[in-house]
């Protein structure tokens, strides 16, 4: 089977049943084609002409983000990507956010004020071996406002790294709110009204004395903190203070113990009420790499403004990733349910530590294994193979090009520590005049290129590609690539990389997707990192009901440790310790929130080991563009790269996740098998390479290629595990254990000799420009130092056409079978036999998740069938297209009744077919593999068929060919 186009970020194409009965609104397209202005940084440069589609926000209404944004906000670019962004970028009704998923809150904006859900039971669903989700969907327990509030939109009054302020006035009132990740206080000023608490349900108040109120709706409980002077009155389902007029007050909820008594929760309001008027009203993350204990340490500020008292410690609570890395503070017993799993309580601080072991990466693995005999043999062949085609790019838009730049790259340096100059050559020769096209904007120039937008405080390149441009989407994904690439030239062509070059260039990339320098206001401060959780957000809008998500979490690694080797490369060491401080802090996400790797965050009754995607209110066994277990399992494994060693930190889980798969799938991976043998041999090395030579003939994944697969799995045979227990005073270095054996590795890009410590007390001199390894193997190679550029080719003038958009070849249909035949074809108006004229017919879009349930189906029909059953299974190839359309996904379920007495005696569901939004007909086959079966086939005898044909998931229409295109052969004689 050839594998259907992974096209990996469909921000429409929604999975989640959850999300997926939201309402959507359309974004404005903005093309402006008039000749590219260009802004020069070195000898490169970007344009400040629009070229193409430009995000906007409340639907078609303004390209202008700051509509939403009250005159004493922040000035400099507006965040995106973050929990809070559809308070920003409303896409519904231009007034209000969808949900925010703060933890252990939720919060939702209403015309009258804040709603809150503390929402502690998960909604689980799909099966234990297919596509499967939970969520934490937003409940809401309480609504807090002003009396007679209502406000016509809510605005953002401010933001810090992991709050915001949202914002009402509807003219004679205001209510100005402030919440947080970790947050259990939600903090609120007040005018023009009573402070109000509306309950969904009557609530049960447990203590009531002055200023301070407890009460508890839907096995939730809350405190409400007036005050001093004031107190709270209780009517029905509604709760009322004047705030003694002084306009201010917080609700917080608290750790809810079963079985606790009255007594014992008005012992923690107590101790909460101490903290209840240091309003926070600043947040701010700092961050050490410290290289000689190879530490991170990471400080979590909160500014607070006491509005009475004199108090300024808070309230907080730790995500896992936290809580397990935390220093020098001590959790109390109470704890918080999550999405993300127990958020354990910190009372009466100002701020809290993390302390994290930085693991190292590597330009590429060590040539242990391969770097003589028959296998290097086999490699030399391999990278002589992709010699001419060094980047085989599948696309000319900036995810496809980077995903040809990061080919190359891993090329290059295969070749460089195997000494193979001509392929390294080429492949960087590649990168340079892929690079230096697209960092160059010449006069009327419309592709390959970038355009700064100052409104959104964003770097947008063109041709863009899954909503990197209108939505801002996934920008970490793509540029890592770019970045990453640029590192490894970098290292050969130092001159290239200069500032004085295109140095500037890949610079503003960085800041685009993570700016590390808050001096700098042209972007946001670490755009697509949000600081608390610890991990990525893909979507630049977030407004779903979920929240927002991320699929690709090593495609965000990808990033982080671009950052690391392009600092290196380029002595900036501001760049390498921001890229240490994401690639630490997402490791130990990934490893809590994607993985669970100690079986504690997922909620029971989730039947799965790993998850594809992270919503802000759950996770899900799900792709936005595939059902097929490998790729719901492999996209958050690829790139397999010398910065991907964290996904091997624990060889353990490492063989669980892969048994999942196998399990989920009926078998060995048939797709994207070299990502998945690449993973595997960071658990089972042996297992892997055994699998990657019984399968000579396997398709590479789009970004890889045979001679840095081979490469890879030879080596960690070699090498063994990853050995977390031991660090080094390097930052690009690793550990191995193979048998009790260490191997320990650093590579040097430098031109001048460095010897590495290791916290065991090894030590490892590396020449200049080589990897190095001591222990159970000492060997060395690569030659980078010296900053020669490879020969060939000059950078050659960039072009001003864009790369023309690949399609799929248009389909060869077979002879025309007699009417007898098992071999049939769909027909216009429902018929099911002997090929006719070449047609079509619509496919309706989804519009919802139907996996497995036909839904508007077409339907084709055969009857009076009398054929003898030859064994095997159908089979089909069904001509599909939807056109340009993101996310959309055909299903088909074929029936068989045997005697047509209108009994199926055997039905079969196929897994759906994730279309690609290239113009031309895509072939979906059995080759898709059983979604599920029933029944047993037989001899049909005035049997009937019948084939269904649906959209499982996805937002627009596709085409189905008819007459002489889309075959059945029934297993028949």
């Amino acid at each position: 089977m050839t594998p259907p186009t992974p096209h990996r970020h469909r921000l429409w194409a929604l999975v989640s049943s959850t999300v997926l009965a939201l309402a959507t609104g359309g974004l404005a397209v903005a093309v402006n084609t008039a000749p590219a202005q260009a802004a020069s940084v070195g000898a490169g440069s970007y344009t400040t002409t629009p070229v193409g589609p430009l995000p906007s926000g409340c639907g078609q209404l303004s390209t202008n983000p700051r509509q939403h944004v009250t005159a004493d906000a922040p000035a400099g670019a507006v965040p995106t990507n973050d929990w809070w962004s559809s308070l920003l970028w409303k896409r519904t009704d231009c007034a209000y956010s969808e949900p925010l998923h703060a933890h252990p809150l939720s919060y939702d904006t209403f015309t009258d004020g804040l709603g809150f859900s503390a929402n502690s039971t998960p909604a689980i669903s799909g099966t234990a071996t297919g596509v499967g989700e939970f969520h934490y969907p937003y409940t809401q327990d309480i609504r807090v406002g002003v009396a007679g509030l209502a406000a016509p939109t809510v605005k953002v009054a401010g933001w810090t790294d992991w709050t915001v302020t949202p914002y009402w006035s509807d003219g004679a009132r205001t209510l100005r709110a402030t919440i947080g990740h970790g947050l259990p206080f939600a903090y609120f000023q007040a005018t023009g009204g009573d402070a109000v608490v509306n309950a969904n349900s009557t609530p049960t108040v447990w203590s009531n004395s002055g200023a301070t109120i407890g009460f508890t709706v839907a096995g939730h409980d809350y405190v409400a903190y007036a005050p001093s002077g004031a107190s709270w009155t209780v009517s029905g389902g509604r709760i009322s203070s004047t705030l003694a007029g002084k306009g201010y007050f917080s609700v917080a909820l608290l750790p809810t113990t079963a079985g606790s008594t009255a007594a014992e929760r008005t012992s923690l309001a107590t101790t909460y009420g101490r903290y209840a008027h240091a309003h926070v009203t600043g947040t701010r993350v700092s961050y050490a790499y410290d290289q000689a204990a190879s530490r991170l340490t990471t400080t979590y500020a909160f500014t607070t403004t006491p509005r009475e008292g004199t108090a300024t410690q808070t309230v907080v609570s730790l995500y896992p990733h936290q809580w397990r890395a935390l220093t020098g503070s001590t959790p109390i017993t109470q704890t918080y349910p999550s999405a993300r799993g127990r958020m354990k309580v910190l009372t009466g601080v100002t701020q809290f530590r993390t302390a994290m072991t930085y693991h190292g990466v590597l330009p590429e693995l060590p040539a242990v294994g391969d770097g003589s005999g028959a296998d290097l043999a086999t490699l030399r062949d391999q990278l002589a193979a992709v010699r001419g085609n060094p980047m085989d790019q599948r696309g000319g838009d900036t995810y496809w090009t980077g995903k040809g730049l990061g080919r190359a790259a891993r090329i290059a340096e295969v070749a460089d520590l195997v000494d193979d100059t001509t392929t390294r050559d080429s492949a960087l020769n590649a990168i340079r005049s892929t690079l230096t096209d697209w960092f160059t904007a010449s006069p009327g120039k419309t592709a390959k290129v970038f355009y700064y937008d100052q409104n959104w405080g964003t770097l947008i390149g063109y041709p863009a590609s899954y909503g990197s441009d209108q939505e801002l989407n996934d920008h970490h994904f793509h540029y890592g690539y770019f970045i990453a690439a640029a590192a490894t030239l970098a290292k050969f062509d130092p001159q290239w990389a200069t500032d004085a070059r295109y140095g500037g260039m890949v610079d503003l990339l960085i800041r685009d997707a993570d700016n590390y320098d808050r001096a700098d206001t042209r972007f946001p401060y670490l755009r697509d990192f949000d600081i608390y959780a610890g991990h990525d957000w893909a979507s630049g809008h977030g407004s779903f009901g979920a929240g927002n998500n991320q699929e690709s979490s090593s495609e965000g690694m990808n990033f982080a440790n671009a950052l690391i080797q392009w600092g290196q490369a380029t002595g900036d060491t501001a760049v390498r310790d921001a890229g240490i401080f994401l690639y630490t802090t997402q490791a130990a996400a990934i490893q809590e929130y994607w993985f669970d790797h100690a079986d504690e965050n997922f909620p029971a009754g989730f039947e799965h080991s790993t998850v594809g995607m992270v919503w802000g209110d759950g996770g899900a066994y799900a792709t936005w563009f595939s059902a097929e277990p490998e790729m719901i399992q492999g996209i958050n494994l690829l790139p397999v790269t010398g910065g991907h060693l964290y996904l091997g930190y624990d060889p353990a889980y490492v063989r669980t996740n892969y048994a999942e798969l196998v399990r989920n799938n009926n078998g060995q991976p048939t797709v994207w098998q070299d990502i998945l043998w690449q993973f595997q041999a960071l658990g089972d090395p042996a297992t892997a390479l055994s699998n990657l030579r019984a399968n000579p003939g396997y398709t590479p994944e789009e970004g890889e290629s045979r001679a840095h697969t081979f490469h890879w799995i030879r080596n960690l045979a070699a090498l063994g595990t990853v050995d977390t227990t031991v660090s080094a005073n390097h930052p690009l270095s690793a550990v191995f254990t193979r048998n009790g054996a260490r191997t320990y590795v650093a590579s040097n890009i430098t031109a001048a000799p460095v010897t590495v410590r290791f916290s065991d007390g090894t030590t490892l001199t590396v020449g200049a420009g080589k990897t190095a390894t001591t222990g159970a193997y000492t060997w060395s190679g690569g030659n980078a130092a010296g900053g020669v550029p490879p020969t060939g080719t000059p950078s050659p003038t960039p072009t001003t056409s864009p790369s023309p958009t690949p399609t799929s070849p248009s389909p060869t249909p077979t002879a025309t079978p007699p009417a007898s035949s098992p071999t049939r074809y769909l027909l216009a108006g429902g018929g099911f036999g002997a090929a006719g004229s070449a047609g079509t017919t619509t496919v309706a879009a989804a519009n919802g998740n139907h996996d497995g349930t036909p839904t508007n189906a077409q339907v084709f029909t055969a009857t009076g069938l009398n054929l003898a059953y030859a064994g095997g299974q159908t089979a089909f190839d069904l001509f599909l297209d939807a056109g340009t359309a993101v996310g959309n996904g055909v299903q088909v379920r074929l029936s068989y009744d045997l005697t047509g007495n209108g009994s199926w005696e055997r039905v079969e569901t196929y897994r759906y077919f994730a279309t690609d939004p290239v113009p031309g007909y895509e072939h979906y086959t059995q080759a898709a593999g059983l979604h599920s079966s029933s029944g047993t086939l037989g001899n049909l005898a005035n049997g009937t068929v019948k084939v269904e044909v649906w959209s499982a998931i996805g937002g627009s229409p596709s085409t189905l060919g008819l007459g002489n295109q889309s075959v059945v052969k029934l297993p028949y004689s």
